[in-house]
């Protein structure tokens, strides 16, 4: 059975554009999270953020901060808050893996998306390197470049055809 293109089961709900500008992406993990019902409820109506989140390892677990998921409005007294911390689930192997590279300096953990799979909530953390204003440039110009040389290609296409 093929699988509908617009699933609510499979959605994108949030994606973190600055952190591909900002940092060097080295490696990349599917996590789980630990959440409370509100959250999800919140998720799937698509509200939010991970502009200022980033991830911790502590006592040999992941933890997420300042990631932004609005209160549910339906939501009562059990409502959650909006930027608390919630537990990542990755394997232990991966944990051990992520905590001696975080040992070294320069290292940090970084929310790329946050999505539906199959109807449970997954984030996709990046461990990244920081990248000076330079580098910063250098993407940028590249980017530019790219999309000149796509530009003249088609423009000549269209010429001959």
């Amino acid at each position: 059975m093929a699988k509908k293109k617009d699933d609510p089961r499979n959605k994108l709900i949030a994606s973190n554009k600055k952190a591909r500008h900002d940092y060097n992406i080295i490696d990349e993990y599917e996590c789980g999270m630990v959440l409370m019902g509100t959250e999800v409820k919140s998720l799937r109506q698509g509200r939010a953020s991970l502009v200022d989140g980033f991830a911790e390892v502590s006592g040999g677990e992941v933890w997420l901060h300042n990631v932004h998921i609005m209160e549910y409005a339906q939501g009562t007294w059990t409502n959650h808050a909006a930027r608390r911390k919630r537990k990542l689930l990755l394997h232990r192997w991966e944990i051990h893996k992520l905590e001696q590279k975080l040992k070294e300096t320069g290292y940090t953990l970084v929310p790329l998306s946050i999505y539906f799979k199959d109807g449970r909530a997954k984030i996709n953390l990046a461990l990244a390197q920081g990248k000076k204003l330079h580098d910063k440039r250098q993407t940028l110009r590249e980017k530019q470049d790219t999309r000149e040389t796509a530009r003249a290609l088609a423009a000549a296409r269209r010429r001959q055809g």
